[in-house]
């Protein structure tokens, strides 16, 4: 397998991840290469190592196994010397996706929000059907009970099927199919 030379945007936990970056204005082994992941959840460290004027950067899986999955911000930067001759200058910057270690789950759900959310609707919707849970209000014992109409569930349920139907065809155009779409033009 061919070594990136850039950073990646995506790594999944648990899979050996490694890329070479060529910096002209700062040569290995004068300077050192190293990266820090943030996100809310903590940070990661890493120090790329010389080859040849290159600086090459090699994560274990095992390492890699225990990052927590996420999204992080990255940024890059050289450092040389120690002590008060130290000099140390910004290099780059991005943003890197941590996905879970899929073969070490018991569980996964990997719909995304919206489609767990118009799931969830729908199952709702057919529950409340049957039990007749539509009806406007109705009080027993002092007691009074006020239900969604129907308006307003028809109106949640189109918004979140529309959200599922434009991630799926997202989907359908990253993966270079039709997206369902019809472009119509009149000459």
């Amino acid at each position: 397998m061919a070594i990136a030379t850039t950073e990646p945007t995506s790594v999944v936990a648990g899979d050996t991840v490694a890329w070479t970056r060529s910096l002209a204005d700062y040569p290995a082994p004068t300077y050192v290469l190293k990266y820090r992941f943030l996100n809310a959840a903590g940070k990661v460290d890493i120090t790329a190592t010389a080859s040849g004027t290159d600086h090459a950067v090699s994560v274990t899986a095992a390492t890699t196994a225990a990052w927590t999955a996420g999204n992080y911000d990255w940024l890059a930067w050289v450092e040389t010397g120690s002590g008060p001759t130290a000099e140390r200058y910004s290099v780059d910057e991005g943003r890197i996706t941590v996905e879970p270690n899929r073969a070490a789950l018991t569980i996964w759900d990997g719909r995304s929000d919206a489609r767990q959310i118009y799931e969830a609707l729908v199952t709702a919707w057919k529950s409340a059907s049957i039990g007749r849970a539509f009806v406007g209000e109705y009080e027993i014992a002092g007691r009074r009970m006020k239900f969604n109409n129907k308006a307003d569930w028809i109106v949640e349920l189109d918004y979140w099927k529309a959200q599922v139907a434009s991630e799926d065809r997202a989907e359908a155009i990253a993966n270079g199919m039709a997206s369902g779409s019809r472009l119509l033009v009149r000459m």
